[in-house]
Protein backbone atom coordinates (compact mmCIF):
# COMPACT_ATOMS: atom_id res chain seq x y z
CA UNK A 1 0.00 0.00 0.00
CA UNK A 2 1.59 3.21 -1.17
CA UNK A 3 2.04 6.32 0.95
CA UNK A 4 2.09 4.60 4.35
CA UNK A 5 4.61 5.63 7.00
CA UNK A 6 7.06 3.30 8.68
CA UNK A 7 5.21 1.20 11.30
CA UNK A 8 1.76 1.90 9.87
CA UNK A 9 -1.11 1.71 12.34
CA UNK A 10 -4.34 -0.17 11.79
CA UNK A 11 -7.02 -2.04 13.71
CA UNK A 12 -7.93 -5.71 13.82
CA UNK A 13 -11.57 -5.12 12.91
CA UNK A 14 -14.33 -4.07 15.24
CA UNK A 15 -14.70 -0.65 16.83
CA UNK A 16 -16.54 0.06 20.08
CA UNK A 17 -20.16 1.00 19.44
CA UNK A 18 -21.96 4.05 20.88
CA UNK A 19 -24.39 3.40 23.74
CA UNK A 20 -27.38 4.08 21.48
CA UNK A 21 -26.26 1.33 19.09
CA UNK A 22 -26.61 -1.23 21.88
CA UNK A 23 -29.93 0.21 23.05
CA UNK A 24 -31.56 0.45 19.63
CA UNK A 25 -30.18 -2.35 17.46
CA UNK A 26 -32.93 -4.82 18.48
CA UNK A 27 -35.88 -2.43 18.17
CA UNK A 28 -36.90 -3.82 14.76
CA UNK A 29 -37.33 -7.27 16.29
CA UNK A 30 -39.43 -5.70 19.05
CA UNK A 31 -41.68 -4.01 16.51
CA UNK A 32 -40.70 -0.51 17.61
CA UNK A 33 -38.57 0.39 14.57
CA UNK A 34 -38.75 -0.19 10.85
CA UNK A 35 -35.99 -1.24 8.47
CA UNK A 36 -35.32 2.39 7.48
CA UNK A 37 -34.66 3.24 11.13
CA UNK A 38 -32.19 0.38 11.43
CA UNK A 39 -30.45 1.34 8.18
CA UNK A 40 -29.95 4.86 9.52
CA UNK A 41 -28.55 3.50 12.78
CA UNK A 42 -26.05 1.29 10.96
CA UNK A 43 -24.90 4.06 8.61
CA UNK A 44 -24.42 6.40 11.56
CA UNK A 45 -22.48 3.76 13.50
CA UNK A 46 -20.09 3.21 10.60
CA UNK A 47 -19.68 6.97 10.16
CA UNK A 48 -18.70 7.25 13.83
CA UNK A 49 -16.25 4.35 13.59
CA UNK A 50 -14.60 6.05 10.60
CA UNK A 51 -14.50 9.38 12.42
CA UNK A 52 -13.00 7.94 15.62
CA UNK A 53 -10.24 6.18 13.70
CA UNK A 54 -9.48 9.22 11.56
CA UNK A 55 -9.39 11.55 14.57
CA UNK A 56 -6.94 9.20 16.29
CA UNK A 57 -4.73 9.22 13.19
CA UNK A 58 -4.99 5.50 12.34
CA UNK A 59 -3.37 4.89 8.96
CA UNK A 60 -5.51 1.98 7.71
CA UNK A 61 -9.10 1.87 8.91
CA UNK A 62 -12.08 -0.50 8.83
CA UNK A 63 -15.82 0.15 9.06
CA UNK A 64 -15.61 -0.96 12.70
CA UNK A 65 -17.71 -4.02 11.80
CA UNK A 66 -20.51 -1.73 12.92
CA UNK A 67 -23.18 -3.41 10.79
CA UNK A 68 -22.63 -6.77 12.47
CA UNK A 69 -25.37 -6.70 15.08
CA UNK A 70 -24.51 -9.91 16.93
CA UNK A 71 -20.74 -9.93 16.90
CA UNK A 72 -18.33 -10.21 14.04
CA UNK A 73 -19.72 -13.52 12.77
CA UNK A 74 -22.99 -14.42 14.52
CA UNK A 75 -25.31 -12.49 12.23
CA UNK A 76 -24.06 -14.32 9.16
CA UNK A 77 -25.60 -17.60 10.31
CA UNK A 78 -28.97 -16.03 9.43
CA UNK A 79 -28.10 -15.98 5.73
CA UNK A 80 -26.52 -19.44 5.65
CA UNK A 81 -28.68 -22.26 4.35
CA UNK A 82 -28.49 -25.86 5.54
CA UNK A 83 -28.28 -25.26 9.30
CA UNK A 84 -30.67 -24.98 12.26
CA UNK A 85 -30.11 -23.27 15.58
CA UNK A 86 -29.68 -25.25 18.79
CA UNK A 87 -30.53 -23.26 21.94
CA UNK A 88 -27.75 -23.20 24.54
CA UNK A 89 -28.12 -25.63 27.44
CA UNK A 90 -27.10 -22.99 29.98
CA UNK A 91 -28.88 -19.65 29.94
CA UNK A 92 -28.67 -18.56 33.58
CA UNK A 93 -25.72 -17.12 35.45
CA UNK A 94 -22.75 -15.16 34.11
CA UNK A 95 -22.17 -15.10 30.39
CA UNK A 96 -19.77 -17.66 28.95
CA UNK A 97 -18.98 -19.19 25.60
CA UNK A 98 -21.32 -22.07 26.45
CA UNK A 99 -24.20 -19.60 26.10
CA UNK A 100 -23.53 -18.93 22.43
CA UNK A 101 -26.09 -20.33 20.02
CA UNK A 102 -24.84 -23.46 18.32
CA UNK A 103 -26.09 -24.93 15.06
CA UNK A 104 -26.56 -28.29 13.44
CA UNK A 105 -26.14 -29.13 9.78
CA UNK A 106 -29.39 -30.20 8.13
CA UNK A 107 -28.16 -30.10 4.52
CA UNK A 108 -25.15 -28.99 2.51
CA UNK A 109 -24.16 -25.48 3.57
CA UNK A 110 -24.62 -22.57 1.17
CA UNK A 111 -24.95 -18.79 1.16
CA UNK A 112 -26.50 -18.09 -2.25
CA UNK A 113 -26.93 -14.38 -1.61
CA UNK A 114 -23.43 -13.96 -0.17
CA UNK A 115 -22.42 -12.86 3.32
CA UNK A 116 -22.99 -9.14 2.84
CA UNK A 117 -19.38 -8.07 3.43
CA UNK A 118 -19.14 -6.60 -0.07
CA UNK A 119 -21.88 -4.14 0.82
CA UNK A 120 -20.09 -3.25 4.05
CA UNK A 121 -16.93 -2.44 2.10
CA UNK A 122 -18.75 -0.43 -0.56
CA UNK A 123 -20.18 1.89 2.08
CA UNK A 124 -16.78 2.25 3.78
CA UNK A 125 -14.90 3.02 0.58
CA UNK A 126 -17.53 5.59 -0.42
CA UNK A 127 -17.14 7.44 2.89
CA UNK A 128 -13.39 7.71 3.35
CA UNK A 129 -10.36 8.48 1.23
CA UNK A 130 -8.04 6.65 3.62
CA UNK A 131 -6.53 3.21 3.02
CA UNK A 132 -8.93 0.53 4.26
CA UNK A 133 -8.91 -3.05 5.42
CA UNK A 134 -11.83 -5.48 5.20
CA UNK A 135 -12.29 -8.30 7.71
CA UNK A 136 -13.96 -11.66 7.19
CA UNK A 137 -14.35 -14.61 9.53
CA UNK A 138 -12.45 -17.64 8.30
CA UNK A 139 -13.61 -21.19 7.58
CA UNK A 140 -12.89 -22.52 11.07
CA UNK A 141 -14.66 -19.58 12.67
CA UNK A 142 -17.83 -20.32 10.73
CA UNK A 143 -17.54 -24.08 11.06
CA UNK A 144 -16.74 -24.25 14.76
CA UNK A 145 -20.30 -23.48 15.84
CA UNK A 146 -21.96 -26.10 13.62
CA UNK A 147 -22.34 -29.75 14.57
CA UNK A 148 -21.74 -32.10 11.64
CA UNK A 149 -24.82 -34.27 12.40
CA UNK A 150 -25.34 -36.77 9.58
CA UNK A 151 -24.39 -34.33 6.83
CA UNK A 152 -20.66 -33.86 7.41
CA UNK A 153 -17.93 -36.02 8.86
CA UNK A 154 -16.22 -33.42 11.04
CA UNK A 155 -15.86 -29.75 11.92
CA UNK A 156 -12.91 -29.52 9.52
CA UNK A 157 -15.10 -30.86 6.71
CA UNK A 158 -17.67 -28.15 7.49
CA UNK A 159 -14.88 -25.56 7.50
CA UNK A 160 -13.72 -26.81 4.12
CA UNK A 161 -17.24 -26.22 2.77
CA UNK A 162 -17.19 -22.71 4.22
CA UNK A 163 -13.85 -21.99 2.57
CA UNK A 164 -15.60 -22.06 -0.80
CA UNK A 165 -18.38 -19.76 0.43
CA UNK A 166 -15.79 -17.31 1.77
CA UNK A 167 -13.76 -17.49 -1.42
CA UNK A 168 -16.69 -16.21 -3.45
CA UNK A 169 -17.19 -13.34 -0.98
CA UNK A 170 -13.53 -12.35 -1.11
CA UNK A 171 -13.50 -12.33 -4.90
CA UNK A 172 -16.55 -10.09 -4.76
CA UNK A 173 -14.66 -7.76 -2.43
CA UNK A 174 -11.75 -7.53 -4.86
CA UNK A 175 -14.14 -6.80 -7.71
CA UNK A 176 -15.57 -3.98 -5.58
CA UNK A 177 -12.09 -2.49 -5.10
CA UNK A 178 -10.83 -4.01 -1.85
CA UNK A 179 -7.04 -4.32 -1.75
CA UNK A 180 -6.39 -5.40 1.86
CA UNK A 181 -8.39 -8.28 3.36
CA UNK A 182 -7.97 -9.94 6.74
CA UNK A 183 -9.17 -13.44 7.62
CA UNK A 184 -9.92 -14.07 11.31
CA UNK A 185 -9.53 -17.59 12.67
CA UNK A 186 -9.64 -19.12 16.18
CA UNK A 187 -6.71 -20.72 17.98
CA UNK A 188 -8.84 -23.81 18.64
CA UNK A 189 -6.06 -26.08 19.84
CA UNK A 190 -7.47 -29.21 18.19
CA UNK A 191 -6.53 -28.17 14.65
CA UNK A 192 -2.90 -28.04 13.55
CA UNK A 193 -1.23 -25.01 12.06
CA UNK A 194 -0.85 -26.88 8.78
CA UNK A 195 -4.59 -27.60 8.67
CA UNK A 196 -5.39 -23.97 9.47
CA UNK A 197 -3.08 -22.90 6.65
CA UNK A 198 -4.76 -25.30 4.22
CA UNK A 199 -8.17 -23.81 5.02
CA UNK A 200 -6.80 -20.26 4.71
CA UNK A 201 -5.38 -21.10 1.30
CA UNK A 202 -8.66 -22.62 0.13
CA UNK A 203 -10.59 -19.54 1.24
CA UNK A 204 -8.17 -17.13 -0.45
CA UNK A 205 -7.36 -19.07 -3.63
CA UNK A 206 -7.28 -16.66 -6.56
CA UNK A 207 -8.01 -13.60 -4.38
CA UNK A 208 -5.86 -10.77 -5.75
CA UNK A 209 -5.36 -8.63 -2.63
CA UNK A 210 -2.98 -8.15 0.26
CA UNK A 211 -4.01 -10.90 2.68
CA UNK A 212 -3.68 -10.77 6.46
CA UNK A 213 -4.22 -13.73 8.79
CA UNK A 214 -5.37 -12.99 12.33
CA UNK A 215 -5.14 -15.96 14.71
CA UNK A 216 -7.41 -15.10 17.63
CA UNK A 217 -7.57 -16.41 21.18
CA UNK A 218 -11.17 -15.26 21.62
CA UNK A 219 -12.51 -11.89 22.74
CA UNK A 220 -16.29 -12.06 23.23
CA UNK A 221 -17.21 -9.83 26.18
CA UNK A 222 -13.45 -9.44 26.67
CA UNK A 223 -13.00 -13.12 27.52
CA UNK A 224 -10.42 -15.40 25.97
CA UNK A 225 -11.74 -18.67 24.57
CA UNK A 226 -8.65 -20.71 23.82
CA UNK A 227 -5.20 -21.55 25.14
CA UNK A 228 -3.10 -18.51 24.38
CA UNK A 229 0.04 -19.96 22.83
CA UNK A 230 1.07 -19.57 19.20
CA UNK A 231 3.75 -22.24 19.36
CA UNK A 232 0.90 -24.76 19.05
CA UNK A 233 0.38 -23.54 15.45
CA UNK A 234 3.70 -22.21 14.23
CA UNK A 235 5.71 -22.87 12.16
CA UNK A 236 2.95 -24.93 10.46
CA UNK A 237 0.73 -21.87 10.03
CA UNK A 238 3.42 -20.36 7.82
CA UNK A 239 2.12 -22.61 5.04
CA UNK A 240 -0.69 -20.08 4.71
CA UNK A 241 -0.26 -17.85 1.67
CA UNK A 242 -0.72 -14.76 3.80
CA UNK A 243 1.16 -11.52 3.31
CA UNK A 244 0.81 -10.65 6.99
CA UNK A 245 0.23 -12.48 10.28
CA UNK A 246 -1.77 -10.48 12.83
CA UNK A 247 -0.89 -11.77 16.30
CA UNK A 248 -1.81 -10.90 19.89
CA UNK A 249 1.02 -9.94 22.22
CA UNK A 250 -0.02 -7.06 24.49
CA UNK A 251 -2.56 -9.01 26.56
CA UNK A 252 0.09 -11.64 27.22
CA UNK A 253 2.75 -9.11 28.26
CA UNK A 254 4.53 -9.68 24.93
CA UNK A 255 4.91 -13.43 25.47
CA UNK A 256 6.24 -15.29 22.41
CA UNK A 257 7.33 -12.16 20.58
CA UNK A 258 10.84 -13.60 20.75
CA UNK A 259 9.60 -16.58 18.72
CA UNK A 260 8.96 -14.33 15.74
CA UNK A 261 12.72 -14.33 15.22
CA UNK A 262 12.41 -18.06 14.40
CA UNK A 263 9.09 -17.89 12.54
CA UNK A 264 9.89 -14.79 10.50
CA UNK A 265 10.31 -15.72 6.85
CA UNK A 266 10.22 -12.15 5.55
CA UNK A 267 6.48 -11.59 5.65
CA UNK A 268 4.77 -8.81 7.58
CA UNK A 269 3.87 -8.96 11.25
CA UNK A 270 0.78 -7.18 12.54
CA UNK A 271 1.96 -6.79 16.11
CA UNK A 272 -0.70 -6.55 18.80
CA UNK A 273 0.50 -3.82 21.17
CA UNK A 274 -2.84 -2.78 22.73
CA UNK A 275 -4.59 -5.02 25.26
CA UNK A 276 -8.25 -4.82 24.23
CA UNK A 277 -9.36 -6.96 27.18
CA UNK A 278 -7.99 -4.49 29.74
CA UNK A 279 -9.60 -1.27 30.91
CA UNK A 280 -6.14 0.14 31.57
CA UNK A 281 -5.64 3.02 29.12
CA UNK A 282 -2.13 2.51 27.78
CA UNK A 283 0.09 5.56 27.53
CA UNK A 284 2.03 6.35 24.36
CA UNK A 285 5.18 5.28 26.20
CA UNK A 286 3.60 1.93 27.11
CA UNK A 287 2.91 1.36 23.44
CA UNK A 288 6.34 2.56 22.37
CA UNK A 289 7.97 0.14 24.79
CA UNK A 290 6.01 -2.76 23.31
CA UNK A 291 6.95 -1.69 19.79
CA UNK A 292 10.62 -1.47 20.75
CA UNK A 293 10.38 -5.00 22.14
CA UNK A 294 8.80 -6.16 18.87
CA UNK A 295 11.60 -4.60 16.85
CA UNK A 296 14.16 -6.69 18.69
CA UNK A 297 12.80 -9.64 16.71
CA UNK A 298 11.27 -8.11 13.58
CA UNK A 299 12.42 -5.66 10.93
CA UNK A 300 10.70 -2.28 11.25
CA UNK A 301 9.99 -2.22 7.53
CA UNK A 302 7.72 -5.26 7.80
CA UNK A 303 5.87 -4.45 11.05
CA UNK A 304 2.35 -3.05 11.25
CA UNK A 305 1.00 -1.77 14.57
CA UNK A 306 -2.43 -2.85 15.76
CA UNK A 307 -4.40 -3.84 18.87
CA UNK A 308 -4.49 -7.49 19.89
CA UNK A 309 -8.06 -7.90 18.64
CA UNK A 310 -11.18 -5.83 18.02
CA UNK A 311 -12.64 -3.16 20.31
CA UNK A 312 -16.23 -4.31 19.82
CA UNK A 313 -16.71 -5.69 23.32
CA UNK A 314 -15.65 -2.61 25.26
CA UNK A 315 -16.83 0.97 25.81
CA UNK A 316 -16.18 3.55 23.14
CA UNK A 317 -14.31 6.03 25.36
CA UNK A 318 -11.78 3.34 26.26
CA UNK A 319 -11.31 2.33 22.63
CA UNK A 320 -10.69 5.95 21.62
CA UNK A 321 -8.10 6.41 24.38
CA UNK A 322 -6.32 3.23 23.33
CA UNK A 323 -6.35 4.20 19.64
CA UNK A 324 -4.83 7.57 20.51
CA UNK A 325 -2.12 5.89 22.58
CA UNK A 326 -1.38 3.38 19.82
CA UNK A 327 -0.92 6.07 17.19
CA UNK A 328 1.15 8.31 19.49
CA UNK A 329 3.34 5.38 20.58
CA UNK A 330 4.00 4.42 16.99
CA UNK A 331 5.00 8.00 16.22
CA UNK A 332 7.44 8.03 19.13
CA UNK A 333 9.26 4.97 17.78
CA UNK A 334 9.01 6.19 14.20
CA UNK A 335 10.71 9.44 15.22
CA UNK A 336 13.42 7.53 17.08
CA UNK A 337 14.16 5.42 14.02
CA UNK A 338 14.23 8.37 11.66
CA UNK A 339 16.41 10.43 14.00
Amino acid sequence: MNGLPLLPTTVVGSHAKPAWWHRCKDLVDKGEWGQADLAELLDDAVDIAILDQQRAGVDIITDGESRRLDGYVDGYYEVIEGIRAIPPARKGGPWGYDQQTRYEATDRIAAPSGLGIVGEFEYLSAHTAQPTKVTCAGPLTFGSRIRPAEVYGSTVEIATEFAHVINEELKGLVAAGATFIQIDEPARGNVTGQEMARLFNLATEGVDARLAYHICFGNRFGQARFKRRYSDYFPGALDARADQFVLEFAGREMAEIESWKDWNDGRELGAGVIDVKSFYPETPEDVAERIRTTLQYADAGSVYINPDCGFGWGPRYNAIAKLNAMVAGARLVRDELSG
